[in-house]
C-alpha cells in the first residue's frame, strides 16, 4: 500500500476512535465535572453496550436487531445511570478516593455479573447489511463502517454539545455546578439534576459500546481498557467541560491509531508521553469549566 494511503487511512482512523472516545468520555466528564462523581464503573457501560449489541445481533447484525439494541442500551443505560447516581449520592460530599473505590467495586460486580452471563470468549459482532464490507474511494479502500461510525458519532458529538451549550437543560448543568443552593432557591431540586447528569452520561457510554462493537469486540478486559482511555481524554480535556474532552478525544485518536501505524511499539508510549507532557505544561487540562461553591 503507497505511504499516502497508509498516512490517509491512519488519519481516518485515528477520527473514528476519537469521535468515539469523545462520546465515551463526555459522559464521564459530565459526571465527575459537574456531579464532582469519580465514576470508575464508566467502562462497564460501555462493555454493556457491546454484550447487548453481540447479545441481540449474534456475529451478524440484521437492522431490526440493531433497532433493537439501540433501544436496549437507551434503556439499559438510563437505568444503570439512575441507578449509580442513587448509589453514589451518599457519597455526595465525601473525598474522591471513597468515591472510586465504591464505584471502583461496582465496576468488579458487574464484570463477573458479565462474564457469568456471556462466557470469557471474545464475541465479535459484525454490522447489518449495507454497512460492511469497504468502499473505494478515488483508488483509497476503507471499511465502510467506520466511516459510518464517523457520521454518528459527529451527529452525536454536535448533539451533546448543543445540549450542553445551547439548550435549557445545559444551562441548569452548569448552574449546578457553580451554585447548587442557587439552583435550589429557583425551585429546581439539584438533586434531579443529578440524576439527569448520570442518565444521559450513561446511555452516552453504552450507545458508544453499541457502536463500538464492530471495532473492538465484547470481550473481558475491554471495560477496563475503555475506562484508562476515557480517564486520559477528560484529565487532559478538563473536567466538566465539552470541548476539552473532544479535542483531547481527537488528539489521542491521531495519536493512537498514526502512532500505531507508524511506530507500533511506541504506540503507549506516545499516549501517555502526551498525557504527561500535557499536564506538566496545564496541570488543569485544556479546558477548565469554572466551579464556584460546590458542595
Amino acid at each position: 500500500m503507497p505511504t499516502t494511503q497508509i498516512a490517509v487511512t491512519a488519519m481516518v482512523n485515528g477520527l473514528a476512535v476519537g469521535l468515539l472516545l469523545f462520546i465515551i468520555a463526555a459522559g464521564l466528564s459530565l459526571i465527575f465535572g459537574m456531579m464532582d462523581v469519580l465514576n470508575l464503573a464508566h467502562g462497564s457501560l460501555f462493555l454493556t453496550g457491546a454484550y447487548l449489541a453481540w447479545w441481540l445481533g449474534g456475529e451478524q447484525q440484521t437492522w431490526p436487531s440493531l433497532a433493537r439494541a439501540v433501544v436496549a442500551v437507551i434503556v439499559v443505560g438510563a437505568a444503570a445511570g439512575g441507578l449509580l447516581s442513587l448509589m453514589t449520592a451518599p457519597l455526595s460530599r465525601r473525598s474522591h478516593l471513597e468515591q472510586a473505590l465504591l464505584t471502583l467495586g461496582i465496576a468488579l460486580v458487574a464484570a463477573d455479573i458479565l462474564s457469568a452471563l456471556f462466557g470469557d470468549d471474545v464475541h465479535a459482532t459484525e454490522p447489518p447489511p449495507g454497512l460492511g464490507g469497504t468502499v473505494v474511494i478515488a483508488g483509497w479502500t476503507y471499511p465502510r463502517y467506520r466511516l459510518v461510525l464517523i457520521g454518528v458519532a459527529a451527529l452525536i458529538t454536535v448533539g451533546v454539545y448543543w445540549t450542553i451549550e445551547r439548550t435549557s437543560m445545559g444551562a441548569l448543568f452548569r448552574a449546578t455546578v457553580s451554585d447548587r443552593d442557587m439552583v435550589a432557591t429557583t425551585g429546581v431540586d439539584p438533586r434531579l439534576v443529578r440524576v439527569g447528569v448520570f442518565v444521559l452520561g450513561s446511555v452516552l457510554a453504552t450507545v458508544a459500546g453499541l457502536l463500538g462493537a464492530p471495532i473492538y469486540h465484547a470481550r473481558p478486559g475491554l471495560d477496563t481498557t475503555i475506562l484508562v482511555l476515557a480517564l486520559v481524554v477528560v484529565v487532559v480535556g478538563g473536567l466538566g467541560s465539552i470541548r476539552g474532552p473532544l479535542v483531547a478525544a481527537l488528539l489521542f485518536g491521531q495519536i493512537e491509531s498514526v502512532g500505531r501505524a507508524v511506530l507500533p511499539g511506541l504506540a503507549s508510549f506516545l499516549l501517555f508521553g502526551t498525557l504527561a507532557a500535557v499536564l506538566a505544561v496545564r496541570p488543569r487540562g485544556l479546558f477548565v469549566l469554572t466551579s464556584g461553591a460546590r458542595r
